[in-house]
């Protein structure tokens, strides 16, 4: 072993507190060794019989010289990571590919709100960026009350480097781009992790990277959350924290792991805690294990945790007060989601985003489509509880099946349920109401489960490629026919997507800017809402150049800051109203009163002008309605527009 080799695996030396003894990658002729081509040596000239010493034949017949062999293409460790770094991508591109084809006419199919949400936040980065706008809050949406970009995922650490690809291409290529990058960068995160610290076989990473960036879950959030499905810094996270135990130098190692944690809370926080609370359970899990572990691995861990704090808790005071005191902060999450989880046979059912899956087969399996967060199926369920019986005498392996089933069982939620149907009370229901936890959604506890099932694959594939049988030949395929049973029903697919209504075109030609103040609103109608985004996406088309009212967010209940949270700003009248008769097509009479209530909450709104597209659904209903409000509006190219500067107060 060279000197080089010897850091090396010095450096990737066995986590102390997993038990399991790491060594360098080798290559893909598994000889153990560093992959070297090194040249033929040209043969020195024959000397000539009788001649004088180190004379050579030099003439008639001239010297036979043989030219070195030509190098032999060898499968390096680069070439390999970037061969399988780029699977990953054509996979990530196969599964967005219909999105692709149209990013700013194309959404995910049943829901459309969070799409047109995540773009929104991508245009306020370009406000950040360009306009020095304050990055954890906006009144640009649900004005004048505004709404808490911190305690709404506002992904500013990816949509501020999207920058540049957000004012060329605009905010719905940033998003599929962002999705794409999520899947592909994640799985590669792991592999790389994986590859390098915990398995010896690139097959072996391969798979466990494989299945932690295109699992079920992975799929089924890809469609709406990208900042869910972007975990490429969670692999590292892990990996400083398991460092921590056996840390030379835990003050560095402890800042490592503060900055790593710092960008991840402005990727998402959920996930960040769902990972510190993984961290957590695997590390009591190895201790009971084996107790005498603790002794030496507990002081370098404090050391190195209380580093990370000081130093991320610094870093994150300011934002973490914003969205904890700030304006419009809430307390908890809406109770429409705070008791979502996954019914037990969901875990045995493939995901609808994959080969084997089916929309009307999962139904009532999860909470919705886009929290599809168990669905291994059957042979991927069994092939699991296999490899823990086989591997059971490992303490790595006893340590990721208890992380993976104590997130399982949380993930059911406040009440455990067989296809659909209540069993029992589950344990979610005692912590619920604990700080932090109540701002968690359950059913994503399997998106722990599913990396745990990762790391469980990458083992499996590492220790059946290095058993010591006579015909090994016979075991590796086995070994990928049993992968092949276990994966393929749940392969990933193109996810699903419908059309949606493009930008209308006053919108894009700037018409707009005739009628709106910087201190005014342009009200769409329908009220952007929860079931409504399109104004959202009007106003993310111009980079959020004007404000609208309402909108799809979390906020306290009816506008008073440090109340529990619910989906959208304080009951609005109007908005109400148009969206009843949008989806009934029904047109109401209205009296002097509604009047009255109504144009109190356009000045309320500083409305300057409403804008109605004339192929809105139940457009004619919708124009009849506003008309009694506000008079008669005109047509101006794809819409309808009313100028309501002189009745809201506005100068016009």
């Amino acid at each position: 072993m060279t000197p080089a080799e010897s850091r090396a695996a010095s450096a990737l030396d066995t986590d102390a507190v997993a038990g399991v003894r790491t060594e360098p990658v080798v290559d893909a002729a598994g000889d153990g060794a560093a992959t070297v081509v090194s040249t033929v040596d040209r043969p020195p000239a024959a000397r000539v019989a009788g001649s004088p010493a180190g004379a050579t034949e030099s003439a008639d017949p001239p010297a036979t010289v043989v030219d070195a062999p030509a190098r032999r293409w060898r499968w390096t460790r680069r070439r390999l990571d970037l061969a399988v770094y780029g699977l990953f991508l054509l996979a990530a591109l196969w599964v967005t590919s219909r999105i692709w084809m149209d990013p700013a006419g194309r959404v995910a199919s049943l829901y459309s709100s969070d799409p047109a949400q995540v773009q929104f936040f991508l245009a306020h980065s370009v406000r950040v960026v360009l306009h020095g706008e304050f990055p954890f809050y906006t009144d640009q949406f649900n004005y004048p009350d505004g709404v808490n970009l911190m305690a709404n995922t506002a992904i500013l650490a990816l949509g501020i480097p999207m920058v540049p690809v957000t004012l060329l291409f605009g905010p719905a290529v940033s998003f599929v781009l962002l999705v794409t990058l999520g899947l592909a960068g994640t799985a590669a995160a792991w592999y790389r992790m994986l590859s390098r610290h915990v398995v010896r076989n690139p097959l072996a990473a391969a798979v466990g990277g494989w299945f932690c960036g295109f699992s079920p879950a992975m799929l089924s959030h890809a469609n709406w959350h990208p900042n869910i499905i972007s975990q490429y810094l969670l692999p590292f996270i892990v990996w400083r924290v398991l460092v921590l135990t056996r840390s030379r130098r835990p003050v560095r190692d402890g800042v490592l792991l503060a900055l790593l944690v710092t960008v991840q809370a402005f990727i998402n926080e959920e996930i960040l805690l769902f990972t510190a609370l993984a961290c957590g359970v695997f590390l009591l899990a190895v201790v009971v294990q084996e107790p005498a572990r603790w002794s030496a691995a507990w002081r370098p861990l404090a050391v190195g945790l209380s580093a990370c704090a000081v130093l991320a808790g610094a870093l994150l005071a300011y934002p973490l007060y914003i969205q904890f005191a700030g304006p419009m902060a809430y307390h908890g999450l809406s109770d429409a989601v705070r008791d979502y989880g996954n019914d037990i046979a969901a875990f045995f059912a493939p995901g609808s985003p994959t080969l084997g899956g089916n929309e009307r087969a999962n139904a009532n399996l999860a909470p919705n489509y886009s929290e599809e967060n168990a669905f291994f199926g059957w042979s991927l369920a069994l092939l699991a509880v296999g490899i823990v019986l086989w591997l059971r005498r490992e303490v790595l392996v006893r340590a990721l099946a208890a992380t993976g089933v104590v997130f399982a069982v949380l993930s059911l939620g406040e009440r455990i349920s067989w296809w659909h149907r209540e069993v029992v009370t589950g344990p979610w229901e005692w912590l619920v109401r604990l700080p932090l936890l109540d701002a968690v959604v359950p059913t994503r506890f399997g998106l722990i489960t599913s990396v745990m099932i990762g790391i469980l694959l990458a083992l499996a594939v590492e220790r059946a490629w290095s058993l010591p049988l006579a015909d090994r030949r016979t075991v590796r395929t086995l070994t990928v026919a049993g992968l092949v049973l276990a994966l393929l029903p749940i392969a990933p697919m193109p996810l699903r997507v419908v059309s949606r209504p493009p930008v209308p075109e006053f919108i894009t030609a700037d018409r707009w800017r005739a009628y709106v103040g910087p201190d005014q609103t342009l009200v769409p109608i329908p009220v952007p809402s929860m079931g409504n985004t399109n104004g959202m996406r009007w106003a993310a088309a111009t980079n959020l150049d004007f404000k609208i009212p309402g909108g799809y967010f979390l906020a306290p209940r009816n506008g008073n800051t440090g109340d529990p949270g619910r989906f959208g700003g304080r009951p609005s009248g109007v908005g109400r109203l148009l969206e009843e008769v949008a989806t009934t097509g029904r047109t109401p009479e209205l009296d002097d009163r509604q009047r009255r209530r109504s144009l109190d909450e356009l000045r309320r709104w500083r409305a300057a002008i409403l804008v109605l597209p004339v192929g809105q659904q139940n457009a004619e209903p919708l124009r009849r309605t506003v008309e009694q409000m506000v008079g008669p509006g005109r047509r101006e190219l794809d819409v309808w527009v009313w100028d309501v500067r002189a009745l809201t107060g506005r100068p016009s």
